[in-house]
């Protein structure tokens, strides 16, 4: 009589945690290859990432550049442009909630997740984009400042931190973006809520004129809240100037906002259904 062995079942094992990062790391980038292509063939997404910038620059410089005078070599024109660099990565973050809440609505979120991809890909590869979005945005920006009469006065290091930092604002405002585009998951409203908060702070702050110039009740909340640190900074590494102080509470408030609102966009998505 002989005996068949029963087959040995092995349960297989999980990937080494490098393995698992590696593919989410692939995952993301595919998806952020994804929402680029999604952003260049679509016109309206170029003109309100391109062009609306530009013509802040061209208004600025023309319309109101004659009326405002600075104490800054080179005149209002070196004034203005870190100010418009550092809204620009601010407004571009609207498209990250507008683009999620539009996912959200269309069911899209939901299929990727049936497919074998890292969780964390949607949203990864959406801020991925985005940062690569904007650092396009911020070139084509600072190339129209020149043509208008801006000059970096401070080195090709100061000009590159200047881009790094404005880069890291627009991240930190994107979080936000994205925690609001799928929290609220309609793209209108998302549009709205980032009007709201985002024009206020950003003109109310030292991006278009001195804050000497505004009622003293003013003064005190643009001269110490986060955009008017940010610009500072980067006027500082632009145009020469002290810049440590700047630069550290500037830092602390792109960690801080990082800190908060990138696990609640996480926790948002993870909530969409």
């Amino acid at each position: 009589m002989t005996t068949v062995a029963a087959p040995i079942t092995v349960a297989p094992t999980a990937p080494p945690i490098i393995r698992q990062a590696g593919w989410a790391v692939t995952d993301s980038l595919v998806m952020a290859k994804r929402n680029l292509l999604v952003w260049s063939r679509v016109p309206a997404y170029i003109v309100f990432t391109i062009v609306q910038p530009v013509m802040f620059v061209l208004m600025f410089r023309y319309v109101f550049g004659g009326a405002i005078h600075v104490p800054v070599k080179g005149g209002y024109v070196s004034y203005l442009m870190p100010g418009i660099i550092g809204q620009t990565g601010a407004f571009a973050s609207m498209g990250t909630a507008i683009s999620l809440a539009q996912e959200v609505q269309k069911g899209a979120i939901d299929r990727f997740r049936s497919m074998p991809i890292a969780r964390s890909a949607v949203l990864a590869g959406r801020l991925i984009a985005d940062v690569v979005r904007m650092l396009i945005t911020i070139v084509i920006v600072v190339g129209i400042g020149y043509a208008v009469g801006f000059r970096f006065q401070n080195g090709v290091g100061g000009a590159v931190c200047m881009v790094l930092l404005a880069t890291g604002f627009g991240l930190a405002v994107c979080c936000i973006s994205a925690f609001t585009g799928l929290a609220i998951r309609d793209e209108e409203s998302a549009q709205a809520f980032g009007l709201i908060w985002l024009f206020p702070l950003t003109f109310v702050s030292s991006a278009f004129v001195p804050i000497q110039t505004m009622p003293s009740w003013l003064q005190v909340f643009a001269r110490n809240q986060p955009i008017t640190l940010i610009i500072n900074a980067m006027r500082s590494f632009a145009l020469g100037g002290p810049v440590a102080h700047a630069l550290w509470t500037s830092l602390a408030s792109i960690a801080g906002v990082l800190i908060f609102f990138l696990p609640l966009a996480v926790r948002a998505y993870r909530r969409t259904s």
